[in-house]
């Protein structure tokens, strides 16, 4: 679960970094200005949630904070009306990084 969650970061977080796509995702939700520090914070939390496989609570903190990324990120879809479909890997990945957490921390 915690390996899942950290590669499933990575890759968004370098996705934030470099593509194009993800350019105009932020655009679309209107949060252009913080596409860069999204895709830094959810590259350091998916290395902490790796540290967290041996030191528990560096990984419950990364945890928390990409259960709050997910948090606003659910938020934003919902705010401009994305439907459902687009919403739930958001909802999906909030739950799961508030599990992690809850068993870290």
């Amino acid at each position: 679960m915690i390996l899942f969650c950290s590669v499933s970061f990575l890759g968004y977080g370098l996705s934030c970094l470099f593509t194009k796509h993800m350019v105009l995702e932020f655009e679309r939700y209107g949060l252009a200005h913080f596409r860069a520090a999204t895709g830094i914070l959810q590259i350091l939390a998916s290395i902490g949630l790796i540290i967290g496989i041996a030191v528990p609570q560096i990984g419950g903190i990364s945890a928390l904070g990409l259960a709050l990324q997910m948090l606003c990120g659910l938020g934003v879809r919902l705010k401009i009306g994305d439907p459902m479909w687009r919403c739930i890997p958001a909802a999906g990945y909030l739950l799961l990084s508030g599990h992690i957490a809850t068993q870290l921390l």
